[in-house]
């Protein structure tokens, strides 16, 4: 569940001299990290592997595999400590965490939700240090019904549930480093979705049970994308 948000000014100014911050923010398009991230991926690093790519005629998969592994390596601090670095400095029940790469520096992204009330908390994967909290509040009324009623569902679904995110990032680190960790989005969520990057750049996703722990193969996109190659159609 990846919330877009744009960090209010005051919250870039509060900033500036590091450490963290909590402010308001609205509903983007686009992300903004409260602070620079320790990890910075310059394109330069991958030049020579695109160069290759290139020159042999290999598609775009290549690509990123390397730029998927490239972050991985990049990323000291796992999904898991993200999430309890996230939830010491926001309380809260964790909902999602993702690694993403904002202006080139590497960022664990933390959903967090506390009632009816959204926080987002941006961790550092090379130090684990909290670079920024804020809630996410959309002026919007339509957009903020949305948010109500998914913070409804999601805590519906995770009542009763004996197994967190950071349980679940654990449990998907046996099988790759753990990039992304969400609930799923079926209204009758039972299970976290884990995604994963193997030692050679694959991405793979994996379910775990809310309940037992128990982590099995997510099948669909896999199915999905098969079918999209059989029948020579693609998402253009």
């Amino acid at each position: 569940m990846k919330r877009n948000i744009v960090i209010a000014t005051v919250a870039a100014a509060a900033l500036i001299g590091g450490g963290t911050a909590t402010a308001f923010a609205t509903g983007g398009d686009d992300d903004s990290a409260a602070s620079k991230s320790s990890v910075q991926l310059k394109d330069n690093d991958r030049k020579d592997q695109d160069d290759r790519d290139d020159q042999d005629g290999r598609d775009d998969d290549r690509d990123d595999a390397a730029e998927n592994t490239a972050e991985a390596k990049a990323a000291k601090v796992t999904a898991a400590d993200a999430i309890e670095a996230a939830l010491a400095d926001t309380s809260g029940t964790a909902v999602s965490a993702e690694l993403d790469d904002e202006d080139g520096g590497l960022v664990w992204d933390v959903d967090i939700l506390k009632g009816k009330t959204w926080h987002s908390v941006e961790v550092d994967p090379g130090t684990g240090k909290v670079l920024g909290s804020w809630v996410d509040k959309d002026d919007d009324k339509d957009d903020a019904a949305e948010d109500a009623a998914d913070a409804a569902r999601i805590n519906s679904a995770l009542k009763g549930a004996s197994v967190t995110a950071a349980d679940a990032a654990k449990a998907g680190a046996d099988k790759g480093t753990v990039t992304s960790v969400d609930l799923d989005d079926d209204g009758k969520a039972t299970a976290w979705n884990v995604e994963t990057t193997g030692k050679k750049g694959a991405e793979s996703e994996y379910n775990v049970d809310l309940k037992t722990g128990k982590v099995t193969a997510d099948r669909t996109d896999t199915h999905d994308d098969d079918h999209g190659d059989h029948d020579g159609q693609d998402d253009d």
